[in-house]
């Protein structure tokens, strides 16, 4: 078993010039590591079956979740249930970095409203 960070992680890019690497890729689940730039975001979707866990290692999200704003810091989190619109920014003036929990795995089950 090795160990995996973001220089091994397999890398992809999202939303509006957004970073995500993939540190566990399974069928049942996913953990990414994200990265989004300052004034950035994602559009408004949901998800018809994952549900998924968003945790802020550093920075300031604005995570949008069916029409409240919710305003996150480093080392707190919110859990977005199935079916649940939302969205999410970077809400500081700093580079925003999380890590998103998906079970099941998210990509294919993403609906943008």
């Amino acid at each position: 078993m090795t160990s995996i960070s973001r220089e091994n992680a397999e890398h992809y890019l999202w939303g509006d010039n957004c970073d995500g690497w993939h540190l566990v890729k399974r069928p049942a689940l996913s953990v990414i590591q994200e990265r989004v730039p300052v004034g950035r975001g994602e559009q408004r979707h949901y998800h018809k079956v994952a549900e998924q866990f968003f945790f802020i290692l550093s920075g300031t999200a604005l995570l949008e979740v069916e029409g409240i704003e919710h305003r996150l810091t480093g080392h707190q989190g919110m859990h977005v249930a199935p079916g649940q619109a939302h969205c999410l920014r970077n809400g500081g003036e700093q580079v925003l970095e999380f890590l998103v929990t998906s079970t099941p795995p998210s990509h294919g089950d993403r609906v943008n409203v």
